[in-house]
């Protein structure tokens, strides 16, 4: 059977897997709004963005297995993944508030940025991992079309504070990679990996 552990909240990766014919069970993690959460999102000084989305995938991989063990669960590969946005160097995560939601897309206006999300598979022994780079071009945004969005409720829990399956995809004016990568969850990526796992798609 095609199933394995998703170390993740996030309904978008567990709508991809699921259409990628993935059947899968949600481990939870500590979140950030746990003072004993499991991970520390905070970028290192001076780390690599590069480096630092491939870290937490891992991170939330690693700990997902642990997480499972300690709960007694039927051994199954585990998968971790992690989204942000780049812009001039610059990781954004997720926004801590309307404000800092605000200060993102503004800046994301009228320009390019980068999209990289990385997933790292492991099942106890062995992790494997892989990272999507994706270009992301927005439009130029008003004011009232950022007010009005951030109003919405959006770009709550996103990085860079949009996600490109829901309203900000009018925002978009050319994207180049992979739109599933963007979402959250690269599925030509994922399924090369999963493959050597033994688990394939359909």
């Amino acid at each position: 059977m095609n199933e394995i552990y998703l170390a993740s909240r996030s309904p978008r990766r567990l709508e991809l897997l699921q259409q990628m014919g993935i059947a899968c069970k949600t481990v939870l993690l500590r979140d950030e709004t746990s003072r004993l959460r499991d991970v520390d999102e905070r970028p290192l000084p001076g780390e690599n963005p590069y480096i630092y989305v491939e870290r937490m995938a891992k991170m939330k991989a690693e700990l997902g297995v642990l997480r499972a063990r300690q709960r007694a669960l039927p051994v199954m590969p585990m998968l971790g993944a992690d989204t942000i946005i780049v812009f001039n160097g610059t990781i954004f995560g997720k926004p801590s508030d309307s404000a800092d939601a605000k200060r993102m897309l503004k800046l994301l206006s009228g320009t390019q940025h980068e999209v990289l999300t990385a997933v790292a598979i492991t099942d106890g022994t062995r992790l494997l991992h892989d990272t999507s780079i994706s270009r992301v071009r927005f439009r130029d945004l008003t004011d009232s079309e950022i007010n009005n969005y951030i109003a919405s409720g959006e770009p709550t829990g996103k990085a860079g504070a949009y996600g490109i399956q829901g309203i900000a995809a009018v925002f978009i004016e050319r994207l180049e990679g992979s739109y599933s990568g963007v979402m959250g969850l690269p599925i030509f990526e994922t399924s090369m990996l999963l493959s050597q796992f033994g688990i394939k798609p359909l």
